[in-house]
């Protein structure tokens, strides 16, 4: 069975570029069929959706954050990555990857635990 964790830089200051890892174990991120995504929860807000890439290494990305966005992999180490430039107090939240079958969310998905995000002024 797959399981992810992410991993985070935790407290960081605005207007740095941070980096999260997906590290993948019991599935290959280059299988053609799943979507490796990266989502996030502002506190007190929904889940939104960021962004993803296939098994193949195509990229997608929300509209509203496609221009602060960048979604990689490493399939060495079993590895995808987000990187979010330019981070203000607004982009604190929980931080999450996922495998989901396409890029609408599914109750089959697998979901990391979470990483906090936190963005000082």
């Amino acid at each position: 069975q797959v399981q992810l964790q992410e991993s985070g830089p935790g407290l960081v200051k605005s207007s740095q570029t941070i980096t999260l890892t997906c590290t993948v174990s019991g599935g290959s991120i280059t299988t053609y069929y799943y979507y490796w995504s990266w989502i996030r929860q502002p506190p007190g807000k929904g889940l939104e959706w960021m962004g993803a890439i296939s098994g193949t290494g195509s990229t997608y990305y929300s509209p509203s954050l496609k221009s602060r966005t960048s979604i990689s992999r490493d399939t060495t180490l079993n590895q995808f990555t987000l990187q979010l430039s330019s981070v203000t107090p607004e982009d604190t939240g929980v931080y999450y990857c996922a495998r989901r079958s396409s890029l609408r969310e599914s109750p089959d998905d697998s979901w990391g635990q979470g990483t906090q995000v936190t963005v000082s002024s």
